[in-house]
């Protein structure tokens, strides 16, 4: 699909990644296909039953937004193995990122993953968890982490990344610009971190930077106020962030995502006004919003009115939306 031809409203949809309830292509999803005409949709625990259901789920899911006239979707999920996993038996069940023993962990990991995901029409996976969790601290991301080095992390979270993708799985590391120093969780609070740039190079950055190297297609933005970086946004809503350091200092030119905006961190602070229009002012493309409810449709209706309004947005969209569809042709397809 040529994007000159998008309308403003297909525009708009392509830059959200949503959560539905239900397990099957119901009126509450044909909306979000349709009307809002939405980029992705993001599984959970609640919309899987069995391999034979979800393969049946995504392939409907296809087909309804191939006959509304809408690119193909990205069908998401966090299948990090060890504690974050959506997919259970039969499913392979992995002991998780921090007992990975080397190189070859992770690449069986990737391997079976990549296969099962594809088998039921899954193509992107919110994983690698890249972030370095060091020694001293009581990390928030302990249980979820490759460890606390950051060439440890890089080697094992890059084998992630290649082995998922060669087999046409989008991989997205997470959570830039890193949490692993972070004792709060962003699901329920906004946690801040006092940390030099330079400091974060040798350590919290050196994974993404690898990842990079080897074209990762996503990465997730963290809702954590880094003071340094941004005194005033976290990271999920900042252009220092998002587009000075990411974009142009690192040279990530694949899509970047926004952590859920339905996590505390962002909703007991910002209303929704505020956070679509510094995500779109930020050349961040994806918004995720896990969970049914209004945030979904005011946020679409606030893209709308942001891309309206402003020339200089307008340009942003159209740089993000053909970042989006870029990756849509080279993994699924158009």
């Amino acid at each position: 699909m040529d994007i000159k031809e998008f309308s403003d409203q297909q525009s708009a949809g392509q830059r959200l990644m949503v959560g539905f309830d239900g397990t099957d292509l119901n009126q509450d999803l044909m909306f979000l296909i349709d009307t809002l005409k939405v980029g992705g949709i993001i599984l959970f625990a609640g919309n899987l039953l069995n391999p034979q259901q979800i393969k049946q789920l995504c392939s409907s899911v296809q087909e309804y937004a191939r006959s509304c006239g809408q690119p193909p979707l990205f069908i998401a999920i966090d299948q990090e193995g060890g504690r974050v996993a959506r997919l259970k038996e039969p499913f392979t069940q992995f002991a998780g990122n921090p007992k990975m023993k080397g190189v070859e962990d992770a690449v069986h990991f990737a391997r079976v993953t990549a296969a099962e995901l594809t088998e039921v029409g899954i193509n992107m996976n919110l994983a690698p968890v890249l972030d370095v969790a060091p020694k001293d601290v009581k990390s928030v991301m302990a249980a979820r982490v490759f460890g606390h080095d950051p060439i440890w992390v890089s080697e094992l979270g890059v084998a992630v990344i290649k082995h998922l993708q060669n087999s046409k799985i989008m991989a997205v590391a997470k959570h830039f610009p890193g949490i692993g120093r972070t004792i709060l969780d962003s699901h329920f609070e906004m946690p801040a971190l006092d940390i030099d740039i330079n400091a974060m190079e040798s350590t919290d950055l050196l994974p993404f930077e690898n990842s990079i190297k080897y074209d990762v297609a996503g990465i997730m933005l963290a809702h954590i106020l880094y003071q340094t970086l941004d005194p005033q946004w976290p990271a999920s809503l900042s252009a220092p962030i998002a587009a000075d350091l990411l974009r142009r200092r690192m040279g990530f030119d694949g899509i970047v995502i926004t952590d859920d905006l339905d996590m505390g961190a962002i909703k007991k602070h910002y209303d929704i006004k505020t956070v679509i229009h510094q995500i779109l002012a930020a050349d961040i493309d994806i918004i995720l919003i896990c969970h049914k409810g209004p945030n979904i449709e005011n946020a679409f209706e606030e893209i709308l009115k942001n891309l309206k309004g402003s020339i200089r947005i307008r340009e942003k969209g159209v740089e993000s939306v053909r970042r989006i569809m870029k990756l849509k042709r080279k993994y699924i397809g158009t």
